[in-house]
């Protein structure tokens, strides 16, 4: 690592990332305020992927969770899971030290990684938003029309189409040669941030924008139906109501997990593409608030499940404790009253 003193100043020495011409400067915290810092992330990835894990873990071991719409609950933690696991230590690093340190197939391979966990999650609650408008607007045909071999090609989808799309756009020669220009223009050694903040400002604005609108426009009329369906609940029989405010519980939770996913990524999404525009001009704190407030959000969905969903906080309690041993414990209906 290379020191030197700016003109004029008092001891002030410049830091940079690497002992070469061309290096990326460095900004050089404190030390308690890097422990703060790496304290906070470390937090972070933990509630995110234990909470996940729990959600994976739920819906995979009692029975009565074995449902279409739940399977994609699970596979939407999955992908939440692994951000927290894979993307977010160096992502910590990287903001921490306002270095890249481990070299340039490293900085695709977590940049690919990165997209593809967000873009998975988005399409997941796209998909999820479609179960919901079927459940509630459709609620006759639904349990034939929405099966889990339906909900199985969802999650299929939800993973090969970004899996496909970002590696076809990060790692294809074709397009290696229209990204050779920014490439080229890296400003310095030792900085991931402008490969990353290029991919996302262009190239996946659309895999955000277009699923964004399908799931606002579907909500929309979730509403509508729902509001219909409450004033008229009180004239069902006691099972048929009691399944419908289910139905409408569900997509008013998958409503409010949509909508923090939108108030977490959005002001991310939206500064990658005006600042391409505008020549890479965010300053490096501003953009790592940006992605962890975005990162935030696969953090939010477990702590949303366990102030909305009562059979989330009953299968809480039961691994919690030792009836989580017991051989009836996956058959108990996490459902009843």
């Amino acid at each position: 690592m290379d020191t030197v003193l700016s003109q004029g100043s008092e001891e002030r020495p410049t830091t940079f990332c690497y002992q070469v011409n061309g290096s990326c400067p460095r900004t050089v915290h404190p030390l308690d305020i890097q422990l703060a810092i790496y304290m906070a992330c470390a937090v972070g990835m933990l509630i995110t992927v234990l909470g996940n894990l729990f959600v994976v873990f739920a819906v995979s071991y009692f029975k009565v969770l074995h449902t279409p719409t739940n399977f994609l609950l699970l596979s939407l933690a999955l992908a939440d899971m692994f951000l927290g696991l894979l993307v977010l230590p160096l992502s910590t690093i990287r903001s921490v030290e306002s270095c890249w340190f481990f070299g340039d197939f490293l900085c695709r391979l977590h940049t690919y990684l990165d997209t593809l966990f967000c873009l998975t999650s988005i399409f997941h609650l796209c998909f999820i938003s479609i179960d919901r408008h079927c459940a509630i607007c459709e609620p006759l045909i639904y349990p034939s029309k929405f099966t889990v071999r339906v909900a199985v090609r969802y999650i299929l989808a939800g993973w090969g189409i970004p899996a496909a799309y970002t590696a076809f756009f990060l790692y294809t020669d074709v397009v290696e040669n229209g990204l050779s220009q920014w490439l080229e223009e890296m400003p310095c050694v030792g900085s991931c941030q402008l490969l990353f903040n290029k991919f996302w400002g262009w190239l996946n604005f659309p895999m955000f924008f277009f699923p964004c609108l399908i799931m606002i426009s579907l909500y929309v009329k979730i509403f509508v139906v729902a509001t219909k369906q409450a004033q008229q609940i009180s004239t069902l029989s006691k099972n048929l109501a009691g399944a419908a405010k289910r139905e409408r519980k569900a997509a008013k939770t998958l409503g409010i997990a949509v909508g923090i996913y939108l108030l977490c990524w959005l002001p991310f999404t939206i500064d990658t593409l005006v600042d391409s525009l505008l020549n890479f001009i965010t300053p490096p704190l501003v953009f790592d608030i940006f992605i962890w407030f975005a990162y935030f959000n696969s953090a939010c969905n477990p702590i949303i499940y366990v102030f909305s969903y009562r059979w989330f906080r009953k299968a809480l309690k039961l691994c919690l404790s030792q009836e989580i041993f017991s051989p009836r414990t996956p058959t108990i209906d996490l459902y009843q009253e």
